[in-house]
């Protein structure tokens, strides 16, 4: 058995059943042509009271959301442009329990998140924090998303300055009292302590392995969301990890 499909058992054995025939049969037209069909659909939220203008110049600043399984949501923000990277891990625990199969069974504290960093001249913190919101998971599901259970896919962000959790609190309230969802938004805003990288076989999951039915079911579905919803910043390459560790 290949390492990564022994590492990803414990959270996915169920695909080889009803999910992997699910994926099969869910099938509908889209833009001329077939895309699964996701049991999550994107929520259009609007843009945030609060937030920071676009910088003058360029630069790199630095976000950490948490949204369920990293594969998809680092799927969806490698596809934002202003983006410059996007990197599953993991973060609200410690460095020593950093480790996929220990952060699984959902008692180290930590969520699996991803780390964005982006140009502050090309998208605001604000910007991200709307695709988080409506394309890349649900934020009123309390300690899972879809089928995968567990503090470990909780909704999280972890701020890296207080202007971000200022940011996050405003716009968590702004669209709780304009009842956008259909029950309250569960996202926990904490300082960022650290992030630690996932695996190696995590990075890109999305990108590397379209045919597999978790992604075809719940993942591709958020790309494209993103590409209806935000075709201004929707960009069709995605900025890989790998591809940039080879630079």
């Amino acid at each position: 058995m290949h390492p990564r499909d022994r590492n990803l058992l414990p959270r996915r054995i169920f695909l080889a059943g009803t999910l992997t025939v699910l994926a099969a049969l869910a099938l509908v037209p889209l833009s001329g042509m077939l895309r699964p069909a996701s049991a999550e659909q994107a929520q259009v939220v609007p843009a945030p009271a609060k937030d920071e203008p676009l910088a003058a110049i360029s630069g790199m600043e630095t976000a950490v959301l948490a949204g369920g399984c990293f594969w998809g949501v680092q799927g969806v923000f490698q596809h934002v442009n202003g983006v410059i990277s996007a990197v599953s891990g993991y973060s609200g625990g410690e460095k020593g329990t950093a480790i996929y199969e220990v952060v699984s069974n959902g008692t180290t504290g930590h969520a699996e998140a991803v780390q964005i960093d982006y140009d502050p001249s090309k998208i605001s913190y604000g910007q991200l924090l709307q695709i988080y919101f409506s394309v890349a998971h649900n934020p009123t599901q309390l300690n899972y998303q879809g089928p995968d259970h567990g503090t470990q896919y909780r909704s999280a962000i972890f701020a890296t300055s207080d202007a971000q959790a200022e940011i996050s609190k405003a716009y968590i309230a702004q669209l709780d009292a304009a009842k956008v969802f259909d029950a309250p938004i569960v996202t926990q805003v904490n300082p960022l302590k650290a992030f630690y990288a996932a695996e190696d076989y995590h990075q890109d999951f999305a990108t590397l392995h379209p045919d597999h039915p978790y992604i075809a079911y719940h993942d591709l579905p958020k790309i494209e969301n993103l590409k209806l919803l935000f075709p201004e910043v929707y960009r069709d390459t995605p900025v890989l990890v790998r591809t940039a560790s080879t630079q």
